[in-house]
């Protein structure tokens, strides 16, 4: 049996070690921790498509789940796109759990111990990032003011505003993620690992500050340098890390990427010899797709990548968004946009949107699908709080059809094949769940709230007919809680959201078509 408070136990004993003055503060924060992670998981057990989930009924201000085996799990009515922490109790079988791991571990279902223990270490994790942050800021994170890119970054305390596991990170001791978790907002040293230049994969204009005579100097994280290269390396820099972490920014500008072999949210992050050998032309193909957009949209450019025969030693060189804002702008993460404490005015939200769209379905009619997550989108907001456009980086999770890019005239670049496809589905998906079911509702906080924004945004674009399944379809969304009891599967699982853009009343969407019959009650059958 799963003991789920021993991780929070342990945490604190940890923390009373290497910092003391936070475990009040950590005390403190467990419950509301918790309460953000019961609402994450049970988003996913009330959408995901969930094969010991039989049946779904809602039921006046609830949502009863039949369980295969007889049982029955009660909780609220679920909006799959609210960011607040509005469910505190889940019943299953009428017994109470305000404890997300502990109620995991009752489920007995496959993998649900596993699960359990990385929801545990998302609570405590969790907390250690709230108390951190109350500790650093006195007032809290929206009254923190900064300008730097690092700045904004770091303003993201809570992590992925939809996944269980928003701060899970098994691996990382508590000194650990005080020293590197960029909520904490430490000053990391980067190794400096220097291999024989014939040792290595280089892509384009590795800079000559990374280079030692005939050797490649690779940034490599201090946790990769202690628990998988198990080397000190000789030298080191400072640097800010960014809201992946195991991404940083340098004194100077430049962001680096680094290999960090450890499992965050629900992926290892290393960098792929393939994701190397493609960076280059990557680059300079987002850059030509993105000058269609009329200067709406900018992607960061990879200045060089490499790898020394591994994707435990390897780094990513790329600009920092920051060289996209005029003067008196700044280039906000999505994902950072509910905690600046930025003013914004009537209808901003829904121009915004509507700034968002337009990009990514201009671009999906290229051919070009963006993984266009708050992470990965940032809006350059003008001196009055105005979106004015968009910058996106990270470009390895880009799906590109050949076929559509034929359609325009635009030869498709030679690429990894798993970034390639003509299948609409698949394009549409990485798409409107990126940016629709996780920017734009991380941003409005609601589905009320998204629907509002939508519903302005969507009356100005060009009939397409990838605007059209985005009006008249459920919402694709990665399953990310079924994803985490599949860890044998390949690829993404995806559950169907009920579309903001349909009518819950008068059964319509906002283009006429009809209201799937599937979505009769708010909640997709499975």
């Amino acid at each position: 049996m799963h003991r789920p408070f021993a991780v929070e136990t342990e945490t604190a004993d940890e923390l009373a070690v290497v910092r003391p003055a936070l475990v009040p503060r950590y005390a403190a924060a467990l419950p509301g921790a918790r309460a953000a992670v019961l609402t994450r998981l049970w988003r996913g057990l009330a959408h995901d498509p969930l094969p010991w989930v039989v049946r779904r009924e809602p039921d006046g201000d609830g949502l009863t789940l039949r369980l295969a085996d007889g049982r029955r799990l009660r909780g609220p009515r679920p909006d799959p796109y609210a960011t607040a922490a509005y469910v505190t109790v889940v019943r299953l079988d009428g017994v109470a759990y305000d404890d997300p791991a502990r109620l995991t571990g009752e489920l007995a279902v496959p993998r649900s111990a596993a699960f359990a223990a990385e929801l545990a270490h998302s609570v405590a994790s969790l907390a250690l990032s709230r108390a951190g942050s109350s500790e650093e800021d006195g007032e809290g994170v929206g009254a923190w003011g900064g300008r730097s890119d690092w700045e904004w970054e770091q303003r993201v305390v809570d992590g992925h505003p939809f996944h269980p596991n928003c701060r899970s990170r098994p691996g990382f001791s508590v000194a650990e993620q005080l020293a590197y978790g960029p909520e904490h907002r430490p000053l990391v040293e980067l190794g400096l690992v220097a291999v024989p230049a014939g040792d290595c994969l280089v892509t384009g204009s590795w800079p000559r500050w990374l280079r030692d005579g005939g050797r490649v100097v690779i940034p490599v994280h201090p946790w990769q340098a202690a628990h998988v290269l198990e080397r000190e390396p000789a030298e080191r820099m400072a640097a800010r890390p960014l809201m992946a972490l195991r991404t940083l920014a340098l004194p100077d500008g430049p962001h680096v990427k680094t290999a960090l072999s450890a499992r965050l949210t629900s992926s290892v992050r290393d960098i792929s010899l393939g994701s190397v050998a493609a960076s280059a032309v990557l680059s300079e193909f987002g850059e030509s797709v993105a000058a269609r957009t009329g200067g709406l949209l900018h992607i960061t450019r990879t200045l060089g990548a490499a790898a020394a025969g591994s994707p435990d030693l390897a780094a990513v060189v790329r600009e920092s968004p920051q060289e996209y804002a005029a003067a008196g702008e700044r280039v906000v993460p999505v994902a950072a946009l509910a905690a600046t404490g930025l003013p914004r005015s009537p209808g901003w939200t829904a121009r915004f949107a509507r700034l968002a769209l337009t990009v990514g379905l201009q671009l999906l009619d290229v051919g070009v699908a963006l993984e266009a997550h708050g992470q990965n989108l940032l809006v350059v907001l003008a001196s009055d709080g105005e979106p004015v456009r968009l910058v996106y980086r990270d470009l390895a999770d880009l799906r590109i059809s050949p076929a559509r890019l034929a359609r325009h005239g635009v030869r498709a670049p030679g690429l990894p094949a798993r970034m390639v496809t003509d299948d609409e589905r698949t394009l549409r998906r990485k798409l409107f769940g990126s940016l629709v079911a996780g920017a734009l509702a991380g941003t409005t906080g609601s589905g009320p709230a998204l629907r509002a924004a939508l519903e302005s945004a969507v009356r100005d674009l060009p009939r397409t007919p990838d605007l059209a399944a985005l009006c008249g379809e459920p919402l694709p969304a990665k399953a990310l809680t079924l994803m985490r009891l599949s860890p044998g599967t390949t690829g993404d699982d995806w559950a169907q959201l009920p579309s903001p853009l349909l009518d819950p009343l008068q059964g319509e969407a906002v283009q006429g078509r009809p209201r799937s019959p599937a979505l009769k009650h708010g909640v997709p059958d499975q």
